[in-house]
């Protein structure tokens, strides 16, 4: 790989133009952008529940994004261990992390391998969270154990 290589971790679940967005938007900063699709083990364990698109098939999709030149399954939570397989250069993530303290102890331990941390914002109209609700709605489903959850990608 030549170049600035980045890294966007994203669940990817129900794919929408938010995701679109980001993955555009992290490639306008790189020469070589990998995405990182967490794992549905990885999801279930911070979120509380299994994604609605298997892992597999998530992969699939974000591999097919033009402006993506590979993609990672995310299996571990610490980054930098993921950093240590990858060597980016420059980590992606929603805006939603800035100024927090999970946003500024990912941004000092990234500092000290001489990673860059770039934040971007969301599409405030889409999310998955939302579709997630729409869809149980539809169905008949909806419970609030499922429609608990980020709004975040």
């Amino acid at each position: 790989m030549a170049g600035r290589v980045g890294y966007a971790p994203g669940a990817y679940d129900l794919f929408h133009v938010g995701h679109l967005n980001i993955l555009r938007r992290a490639r306008e900063h790189c020469d070589f952008l990998i995405a990182g699709v967490v794992s549905d083990e990885m999801l279930e364990q911070a979120r509380g529940r299994r994604p609605v698109v298997p892992l597999a098939e998530r992969m699939e999709i974000v591999e097919h994004i033009a402006f993506v030149d590979a993609v990672h399954a995310e299996v571990v939570p610490d980054k930098l261990e993921t950093w240590r397989e990858l060597k980016f250069d420059v980590f992606f993530k929603g805006d939603d992390w800035r100024g927090t303290p999970k946003g500024e102890e990912l941004e000092r331990r990234f500092a000290e391998v001489g990673v860059e941390v770039v934040y971007f914002p969301y599409t405030l109209q889409t999310s998955s969270t939302a579709l997630r609700r729409a869809l149980a709605t539809l169905d008949g489903s909806a419970s609030a154990p499922e429609l608990a959850g980020s709004a975040r990608p």
